[in-house]
Formats: structure tokens, C-alpha cells, sequence
């Protein structure tokens, strides 16, 4: 063997580490919030317990879905990443992938995503995570991203169809419940990014994306935040009447929502100040919010529907 070959072969990345480069390409914590939603969405679609095999196949196509779309954003964003301190360490910056292979991947999982839910769940359920993908690459990472701050509002509608993918997997249709659970993911977005926006406002403003804190000021910032805490806060008490919801998921939308709205009006009182002390309170806050709300969301049907 050459000692060229030796080096080649040295600096070709091992199976294991481009796997892992694979997956770091669809952002599986932001898949994992997602997927927050899903399950119990499905709990509360099927009254009880769905069959698990349905969960199973319908949380792995979204998971497919969701990678693809993250994919697809790392390909696009890739001249952007390289600038973000947060983003330095993505594959397509580091050169553990190739423009061309992420490319690749994001097409094979999305292409996945369709046929597996369509086959092995329903095809509405394949639509929809065929239209979460296309607005996610084509209306938030194309068309918002760098030309609006209104970017992660409507971006939201994409991180928002987990749950009427969720819904659609055990009715086939969709209802009013399912498209109040989508209202709440979608107005929780803002009021979520918003404040890691803040903390990062500096680099966002570097590599030319208008997020609301690089286009505007931190007490409008904080005034939106607040606004849309309010609206969230009211979707999730009206999913009380609409989805028939009991005492345990209305002890948490209230109790949550107070807590959640404190929150929200101490970053703007602070905005008010003029200094923000620690905006990623409110974001690291917003994540455990949600998924506190929809663990309440599953554990409801089984004990108050069970009463009735």
C-alpha cells in the first residue's frame, strides 16, 4: 500500500462518524421536539390508548419528515452556518458532508417520509408531511428566512404539522380539536425562538437574517413576545370546550399559562429597561411549557373520558 493510499484512507471519515454526521444533518433535537405533540395528539384523537404499531409508524414517518426539512435547510443555509457561531459545528461546514451527499439525504428521507406514512399509516397523513416539508424548504427557508423578521411566525406553520399528522394517523380526517393543537404549536413558536434570537442577535445580524431582534428593538421585541404569549395561552384554553378536555389538562393550560405569561412579561419588563438579563430563561422555559401541556394532553382522555 502507497503512502498516499495510507493518507487518503487516514483522512476518509470512518463509517461511524458519518452516521452520526448523517444524523446531526436533521437536527434531532429539534425533531425531538417536535415529536413532542405527536403522541399525544394521537392519545387524544383515539380517546385511549392508539394501536402501538400506528404510533410506531406514524412517529417514525414524522421523524423522517421533519429530518428531510432539516436537511434540506442545512443545505440551503449552508453559506449562513459557516458565519453562526451556533451552526459552525454543522456537517456541511465542517466537511464531514458533502453539499451533494446532504442533498441526496434530505431528498431519500423525504421521499421516505411520504411513502412510508402513506402505505403503512394513511395518505392523508403522507400529504401532510409532504406539505410540511415543501413549506419549510420553500416558503420559510427560501422565501422568509432572509427577507422578513415575520420569518419564524409563518416558519411556525411547518413545526406546527406534527400534530395534524398525528391527528390525521388515527381519524383520516381533520377537526376542529386538531387544527386548535396546531394554533397552539403555531403561536407557540414566536414567543419560543424569539428570545434565542436575542441571545444570538449579534451573529443573526452577521450572517444577514432579519430575525425580529436584528430588525427591530428589544422592547418590541419584548412587547411581541408578550402578545403572543397572551394568544397562546387563550388557544390553549379553547382547546378546553373544543376537544372536551378535563380537569387535569385544565389545571396545566391554567397553571402553565400563568407561569408562562410571568415569564413572558419579565423579559419585557426588562426589554423596557433596556437590558435583557437572560432571554434563554424563557426559551430553555417555553420547551419544558410545551411539553409539560402536552403530557397533560395525554394523560386527560385516559382518566376523564374513562368517567364518563
Amino acid at each position: 500500500m502507497t503512502s498516499q493510499t495510507l493518507e487518503n484512507t487516514a483522512q476518509r471519515p470512518s463509517l461511524r462518524r458519518k452516521a452520526k454526521a448523517y444524523f446531526a444533518l436533521t437536527k434531532p433535537r429539534v425533531i425531538e421536539l417536535l415529536l413532542i405533540a405527536t403522541v399525544p395528539t394521537m392519545i387524544l384523537a383515539a380517546r385511549g390508548i392508539p394501536d402501538p404499531w400506528l404510533v410506531i409508524a406514524t412517529v417514525f414517518g414524522g421523524a423522517l419528515s421533519a429530518g428531510s426539512a432539516n436537511s434540506f435547510n442545512c443545505y440551503i443555509d449552508r453559506d449562513i452556518d459557516k458565519i453562526m457561531g451556533r451552526t459552525k459545528a454543522r456537517p456541511l461546514v465542517t466537511g464531514e458532508l458533502t453539499a451533494k451527499e446532504a442533498y441526496y439525504f434530505a431528498w431519500g428521507l423525504g421521499v421516505g417520509s411520504v411513502l412510508w406514512l402513506g402505505f403503512l399509516v394513511n395518505w392523508l397523513a403522507a400529504t401532510l408531511s409532504l406539505a410540511a416539508i415543501l413549506f419549510y424548504v420553500f416558503v420559510y427557508t427560501l422565501l422568509l428566512k432572509r427577507r422578513t423578521p415575520q420569518n419564524i411566525v409563518w416558519g411556525g406553520a411547518a413545526g406546527a404539522m406534527p400534530v395534524l399528522i398525528g391527528w390525521a394517523a388515527v381519524t383520516g380526517a381533520l377537526d376542529a380539536t386538531a387544527w386548535v393543537l396546531f394554533l397552539i404549536v403555531f403561536l407557540w413558536t414566536p414567543p419560543h425562538y424569539w428570545p434565542l434570537s436575542l441571545r444570538y442577535k449579534t451573529e443573526y445580524n452577521d450572517a444577514g437574517v432579519p430575525m425580529l431582534p436584528v430588525v427591530r428593538n428589544n422592547s418590541t421585541v419584548g412587547v411581541q413576545i408578550v402578545l403572543y404569549a397572551w394568544a397562546l395561552i387563550a388557544s390553549t384554553l379553547l382547546l378546553i370546550p373544543v376537544g372536551q378536555m378535563g380537569v387535569i389538562y385544565s389545571s396545566v393550560a391554567v397553571l402553565g399559562g400563568v407561569l408562562f405569561l410571568m415569564e413572558s412579561h419579565r423579559l419585557n419588563a426588562e426589554a423596557k429597561k433596556g437590558e435583557i438579563k437572560n432571554p434563554m430563561r424563557l426559551f430553555h422555559g417555553s420547551i419544558t411549557y410545551l411539553t409539560v401541556l402536552f403530557v397533560a394532553i395525554a394523560i386527560d382522555p385516559l382518566f376523564f373520558f374513562n368517567f364518563l
